[in-house]
């Protein structure tokens, strides 16, 4: 048997090294991952329409940086990816009940795909963070959940919807109160389950 390796040549952690636990996934990573996207699917229910706009008013943005800021970049760019498969195959898991290839023809698919790149950034920064403090955590998930996700929605929205720059920048707008009080709440949340549970949150060495 080589260093390393354990009975079943499976790799493990050698004596004086800190653990990798970003090597591979596990069947808790992939509990967490599952349930996670029921968790993005079920604050999807009580989206609805705002006035003048394309894009519904929806919490799975919540969900988005829940996932991020706790689980690391890994686990919730997989969580992304699973939410955004079920909506592919028609399951009616966003706001309003809709779900299908339709959606990628819609205004929201810039905000929808931004749920990946946005998920990986805040899960990144929360990673490599010394220090998880309530300011390094608000503006990893300031970063990735808001800034990133409607940097990506926008260009959607002018693209399906046909609007120019200011008009789509105007009708973001609407949605940056709302995405920012959702940031300080998945800040406050995320901060209370990672002192409950340190071990959450994969670290690198």
């Amino acid at each position: 048997m080589q260093a390393g390796q354990g009975p079943g040549n499976e790799p493990v952690d050698e004596p004086g090294r800190a653990p990798d636990r970003t090597r591979r996934l596990t069947a808790r990573d992939l509990a967490l991952v599952a349930v996670f996207a029921a968790l993005i699917v079920v604050l999807g229910m009580p989206g609805a329409l705002f006035a003048g706009s394309p894009v519904p008013i929806t919490l799975q943005t919540l969900g988005v940086m829940l996932a991020a800021a706790l689980l690391g970049w890994k686990r919730a760019a997989l969580v992304m990816l699973t939410v955004i498969a079920l909506v592919a195959v028609g399951l009616p898991v966003l706001a309003g009940g809709r779900g299908g290839l339709g959606v990628f023809a819609g205004p929201t698919v810039g905000y929808l795909l931004g749920w990946v790149p946005g998920s990986i950034v805040t899960g990144y920064l929360v990673e490599r963070a010394r220090r998880l403090t309530p300011l390094v955590l608000f503006g990893a998930i300031l970063l990735g959940g808001v800034v990133v996700i409607h940097a990506c929605g926008i260009p959607g929205m002018m693209w399906r919807a046909h609007l120019d720059l200011p008009a789509a920048l105007v009708a973001d707008a609407v949605y940056l109160p709302g995405d920012l009080v959702k940031a300080v709440l998945a800040t406050v949340v995320a901060l209370g389950v990672h002192r409950a549970s340190p071990d959450l949150l994969p670290r690198r060495a």
